[in-house]
């Protein structure tokens, strides 16, 4: 595909062999990390909009960009705007150069429901200061250690804002910030291909080590976070707990992760919860590394740093996000109601995955898009063992402004072959929108306190 790639930022080097098999990669000088906060953004994103004025320059929203109700959802401070046009399949051919693969394969699909409405673009999203500093820290301290699979001198977020080559890219994503602690109810729902679906609901509590009450950030040790998710209905699922230790490096010490089975009433070991394992509740439309749209171990991938280029992807997805829509408003046949989604134009980075020889996994190839302003996977393009496109992941972003943390508000996974899709993160219908910002002790990230969590 004839992508226009955008220049000034294009990194397509990547570190020699030799380096790579000190198992140590450089972190950039203090020279090039002055460009943070200047040319470029605090977060490593091209400060400037482009040459078109198709892109504007990066300006942060305040945190009272909108009003924020009393379950904590936000009002779109872009309400009031109208598409500049929509791409469907009939006109999608003079919008392909700027839409990923995956993207121009729905339209193929779904000929006849499936559009992008595309709005002005707005580069509001931003981090706290703190944040920032942590990333600028990051920018001449951080190493990609044990072959690239781990890191060294890392700090809350973003590790790499200069990225050199495409796994610096995509620890970006991995590490990225997402408020350093959140609880949240989100429903994930897997449709079948005329529309039925039977919503699974999730409690979840994420917490990234600093966060944690008793870190200590002398011994930070080698746990990323902790993540508990609790499913809390239907009732035959309900009561069920997983419990994951996110490690920085998961080749030297794996992912440790527990299941509470509410049935058995038993607490086991969870080996499967990585890599293309089973998602839960899934119907086994997405791997365990499919959420968040990507998470986990690198090291079973060569990854490529194709460069940047320009890509509508889903952005201030508020409308998406409405209280005032039912799960039934959002879910169709095939895919989610577009009608409800929103596209801006952006820059992109892209990165392609493709599995190493002698390892395994159900997707030979990804192709990554993500976002520059937030390193927030946009889209992946998921190809099977036989090289065809297969399942489409795409996010659709919001910014929770008054937190000050970039995120989603629904992650999709549409399965080209099956016709079925995947839709997580909706909260529309819940008591509370996503609460940022709770402490923890490690005790209650044990797996001995998981039969508490799963009382019914």
């Amino acid at each position: 595909m004839n992508m226009k790639i955008t220049k000034g930022l294009l990194h397509v080097g990547v570190l020699s062999l030799s380096l790579l098999a000190t198992g140590v990669m450089a972190a950039v000088s203090a020279d090039e990390a002055a460009k943070l906060g200047t040319t470029l953004t605090p977060m490593g994103a091209e400060k400037a909009g482009n040459a078109a004025n198709t892109i504007p320059a990066w300006s942060p929203l305040p945190t009272n960009a909108g009003a924020v109700d009393a379950k904590g959802f936000l009002a779109n401070p872009y309400a009031n705007e109208k598409p500049l046009f929509i791409i469907t399949a009939q006109n999608v051919e003079q919008y392909k150069n700027n839409l990923a693969p995956g993207q121009y394969a729905m339209f193929k699909r779904y000929p006849d429901t499936f559009k992008m409405p595309v709005y002005p673009s707005h580069r509001g999203a931003t981090v706290p200061a703190d944040v920032f500093a942590a990333i600028k820290k990051n920018a001449v301290n951080t190493k990609l250690v044990g072959g690239g699979n781990g890191l060294e001198n890392f700090e809350t977020a973003v590790p790499f804002p200069i990225p050199k080559d495409g796994l610096e890219v995509i620890w970006n994503h991995i590490t990225r910030y997402r408020g350093g602690s959140v609880k949240r109810l989100v429903v994930q729902v897997t449709p079948q291909t005329n529309g039925s679906f039977s919503p699974v609901y999730f409690e979840d509590q994420f917490v990234f080590r600093d966060k944690m009450k008793d870190f200590d950030p002398k011994n930070p040790g080698n746990i990323l976070f902790y993540f508990k998710q609790e499913v809390t209905a239907p009732a035959r699922l309900a009561g069920s707990v997983l419990l994951v230790h996110e490690t920085l490096d998961q080749v030297k010490e794996p992912r440790a992760a527990w299941v509470y089975n509410a049935g058995q009433r038993r607490v086991r070991r969870a080996p499967q919860v990585s890599y293309d394992g089973p998602g839960t509740a899934a119907d086994g439309l997405r791997t365990s590394d499919n959420l968040d749209m990507y998470n986990g171990a690198p090291d079973r991938y060569d990854w490529k740093l194709i460069g940047k280029q320009e890509m509508y992807i889903a952005s201030d997805s508020y409308k998406l996000d409405d209280p005032k829509l039912k799960y039934a408003d959002i879910v169709r046949p095939g895919h989610i109601n577009q009608d409800l989604a929103r596209y801006e134009l952006r820059r992109v980075w892209h990165v392609t995955a493709t599995l190493k020889e002698g390892q395994r996994h159900i997707y030979a190839k990804r192709d990554f898009f993500i976002d520059e302003d937030t390193w927030q996977a946009a889209v992946i393009d998921h190809y099977d063992g036989r090289g065809q496109l297969w399942r489409v992941a795409e996010a659709h972003a919001e910014n929770y402004y008054d937190k000050q943390v970039p995120w989603y508000a629904v992650e999709t996974l549409y399965d080209l072959q099956s016709g079925r899709y995947l839709a997580l993160g909706m909260k529309n219908e819940e008591k509370r929108a996503y609460d940022f910002g709770f402490t923890a002790t490690t005790s209650e990230f044990q797996p001995n306190a998981l039969r508490q969590e799963g009382v019914r």
